[in-house]
């Protein structure tokens, strides 16, 4: 199987990563098929995740605008339950939340042990969209922003963060959709073009796109950075979409497998109470 998993020498290039699906990549029927496997095996093992109780899986997405982050997390976890389940899609900061440090509000919605939590978008928006427009830190009240100084302590304060979650139970996987400029502009023409699709184009995504190479760049150093051992990040080929689901499905199925959960083993009391509990219903 193809592993699109992010060095952790701190290496990483984006242009050694390909948008495109690799060679002898299935048919799209194929593709189809597999998802749907995957789907099946993800359903499964949520359900021994949500009966152990151990562990808690947090899944994080960040991608450029239109890369496809809502449909892959819809398409994915389709058939997941939903009490043990939870997106959350991190906006801009409120002005409370800038009243605090910048994991603060990010840690508030970590998911609880027993289940699988989503950040479309996250902590990253901080080294990402900050590091792009460095006067949104004005709003953020900071003792002191010394040049390049404050993005080395933020990638510090991640690994520490991230390493800290890891070490309590949380398997953190991270998900970066690497999306080609031309595929860009294909999506969001057709938010353009087709009606259905026009509440989801906003004139800000095209200032964005503007400055595609320092994204890129900003991308490349966080990846460098943040992948590590105890949360990777994989760079996935976002300009195919049915590849992308199904690699990220793998991934998310990998990491499930690897936790092993398993369901609680019945101590004597609750055999005896199965054994009465079948008693009493027969006796109906």
């Amino acid at each position: 199987m193809m592993t699109h998993r992010v060095p952790f020498d701190g290496k990483f290039s984006i242009g050694e990563f390909s948008t495109d699906p690799p060679d002898g990549t299935p048919s799209r029927n194929a593709l189809g098929d597999e998802l749907a496997g995957l789907v099946d095996e993800l359903v499964a093992l949520q359900q021994r995740l949500f009966s152990d109780q151990r562990f808690a899986v947090l899944a994080v997405f960040q991608a450029m605008d239109a890369a496809g982050k809502d449909s892959t997390i819809r398409k994915v976890f389709s058939g997941v339950n939903p009490a043990g389940f939870r997106v959350h899609a991190f906006g801009p900061p409120s002005e409370l939340e800038l009243r605090h440090d910048f994991l603060q509000r990010v840690a508030a919605r970590l998911p609880e042990r027993g289940k699988i939590g989503i950040f479309n978008r996250s902590h990253y928006e901080e080294v990402l969209v900050v590091r792009v427009h460095p006067e949104f830190l004005a709003a953020q009240h900071l003792p002191g922003v010394e040049g390049q100084r404050i993005w080395t302590e933020r990638f510090e304060s991640i690994r520490g963060f991230e390493q800290h979650l890891a070490r309590n139970g949380i398997a953190v996987v991270k998900f970066w959709l690497n999306i080609s400029r031309k595929e860009q502009k294909k999506r969001l023409l057709s938010r353009i073009d087709e009606e259905d699709k026009n509440w989801k184009f906003r004139l800000a995504d095209l200032d964005d796109r503007a400055r595609w190479k320092e994204f890129q760049s900003a991308y490349e150093a966080m990846l460098r950075e943040t992948s590590r051992e105890w949360a990777p990040w994989h760079a996935i080929p976002a300009d195919d979409k049915a590849y992308m689901r199904v690699a990220v499905a793998r991934v998310m199925v990998a990491t499930l497998r690897n936790l092993d959960p398993r369901f609680p083993e019945l101590g004597p009391e609750q055999q005896r109470e199965l054994a009465e509990g079948r008693r009493r219903l027969e006796k109906e």
